[in-house]
């Protein structure tokens, strides 16, 4: 199992980085998660514009989902004709999220055929090679975390999320533990919204992961300053999100 870092900045793409989006890779097959402000650009960069097998949004803020319209446009006036349709799996109404960024008359060109959508649940099910995991974060709109798994390997994903056990629950014994951590600890932060690098290493410790990568940290955070934070919590390993960051996960 391969993961790429195309995209990993929070709430905005930044200079240097695109909103969040990270590819997945097993047995040739391309599983891109999350499709944020940004992301399909640098996407490119690692596989080639038509070549996702599918698709899993988190959750439907624009940092996360947005560009996904871009690729409808991108899979339907492709200059070999409409693409084929592929899965894309995210909260409920993520069609219509998507399809309406198009205008105010939804997807009257029919942009979202060029999709099947799967409307995520808490549970277990299959994508391509992949054993996915699915549990509901602490974040204003409906929120899922992901583990993906294969060949005796895990990442869990956090997409956004405030403090909650899910996190633990999620993260448990993982092998790569991707976790969002927007914040640097400070006075008056905004609860049930996301997690400072100190809590995401918290969660780390308790649940016993293999690496920690602190990722969706916003454009101003300094990366620095969050792996301090970490680090006076989590004694494993421990990096930032970079863009083309590969980890190779051997089976």
């Amino acid at each position: 199992m391969r993961l790429t870092v195309v995209g990993c900045t929070g709430s905005f793409p930044g200079p240097d980085s695109a909103a969040s989006c990270y590819l997945l890779e097993a047995e040739g097959f391309r599983l891109v998660v999350e499709l944020g402000n940004g992301a399909l650009g640098p996407l490119q960069k690692h596989i080639g514009l038509f070549d996702a097998d599918a698709v899993c949004l988190s959750h439907l803020h624009a940092d996360h989902c947005v560009d996904l319209y871009s690729y409808s446009i991108a899979r339907m006036y492709s200059p070999a004709g409409p693409q084929p349709p592929i899965p894309v799996y995210g909260p409920a109404g993520t069609r219509e999220r998507i399809g309406a960024i198009h205008g105010s008359e939804g997807d009257a060109y029919g942009l979202m055929s060029r999709f099947t959508f799967e409307t995520l649940a808490v549970g277990s099910f299959s994508v391509g090679p992949f054993d996915v995991s699915t549990v509901h974060m602490n974040h204003p709109v409906e929120t899922f975390g992901f583990r993906f798994s294969y060949g005796g390997r895990t990442i869990a994903y956090t997409g956004d999320t405030g403090e909650t056990e899910a996190v633990a629950w999620l993260a448990r014994d993982c092998d790569v533990f991707l976790c969002e951590a927007a914040f640097l600890d400070g006075p008056n932060l905004p609860p049930d919204l996301h997690l400072t690098s100190r809590q995401a290493a918290g969660y780390a410790a308790q649940a016993g992961v293999g690496e920690l990568v602190l990722t969706h940290l916003q454009p101003w955070t300094a990366a620095d300053k969050a792996l301090a934070e970490a680090s006076a919590v989590f004694d494993g390993k421990l990096a930032t999100a970079v863009p083309g960051q590969v980890l190779n996960l051997a089976r």
